[in-house]
Formats: structure tokens, C-alpha cells, sequence
């Protein structure tokens, strides 16, 4: 079963992520204290897989993920994909395309990470999400 690896935030913009182990998740914002959570927008959450990190060889939280995800292929998640993670429900609503802030971590990152830095996502429906919580993909409403 998908599970949640770890969990990050963004305190502030451009500065290091925060690891929790456990976070409230917002309807329609993101993670509670979050500067990247966007009320109304598609990158509200940025979930990534265990297995891609260890592929491009970064520990988690460093290309600024909210959600580490341990079993579960975050890259083939197709957009509209519901999720129950922990108390929360989300819905994928976007590929997460490398930025050039990637380069910053290790030149060529950004182009290691084309179709797998992750994929973006909408908060439905908010609650606690912990570190160990199982991942469920849901049917379409």
C-alpha cells in the first residue's frame, strides 16, 4: 500500500523546506503556514515519489515537495485522479514541469527531472495528514 514518506513546507519562499510530521492541510490552500499554498490555484500540494528521488540520487524536501510518497508512481497519476491521503482528498490537477531553481541543487537536475518532478495538486477537502498515512486512489465522483 502507498503510504506518505515524509512532509515538507515552505515557511517562506526560496528558503530551505521545513520537515513535519504531521501538518493540517487547508480546503482550497495547501498546507496550513505554507507560503506556496494558493487559495483558488492548481499547485496547492506537490506530491513526489521515494523512488524518483533515489533515481536522481536527492534526499527528500529537495526539489521542494510537500508530500514524499513511498509505493506509489506519482508520475503516471493521470490529471483528475482523486486521492485520500490521511483526513485529506485531493484532486491531481497538473504535471509539475522542472523549473530553473532545479539547476540550483545540481546543474543537469532540471533535465533529469523532465516527467518526473511530480505532480501537482487541488485540495478538496482538508484534514490531518501524518507521516506514515496510507495513499488510497479514489473512483471519479
Amino acid at each position: 500500500m502507498a503510504r506518505v514518506q515524509n512532509l515538507f513546507r515552505a515557511a517562506k519562499k526560496r528558503l530551505p523546506m521545513e520537515e513535519l510530521s504531521q501538518v493540517r492541510v487547508v480546503t482550497d490552500s495547501g498546507f496550513e503556514g505554507c507560503a506556496h499554498a494558493q487559495p483558488g490555484g492548481k499547485r496547492q500540494i506537490l506530491l513526489v515519489d521515494r523512488e524518483t528521488m533515489e533515481a536522481i540520487d536527492v534526499p527528500p524536501g529537495a526539489i521542494r515537495e510537500n508530500i514524499t510518497t513511498d509505493g506509489l508512481n506519482v508520475n503516471s497519476l493521470p490529471v483528475g485522479q482523486l486521492l485520500r491521503v490521511g483526513e485529506a482528498r485531493l484532486e491531481v490537477s497538473a504535471v509539475c514541469t522542472p523549473c530553473d531553481q532545479m539547476e540550483r541543487i545540481r546543474p543537469g537536475l532540471r533535465r533529469e527531472l523532465w516527467g518526473r518532478r511530480g505532480m501537482l495538486c487541488r485540495v478538496l477537502e482538508g484534514g490531518m495528514i501524518r507521516r506514515g498515512d496510507a495513499i488510497e486512489k479514489l473512483p471519479e465522483n
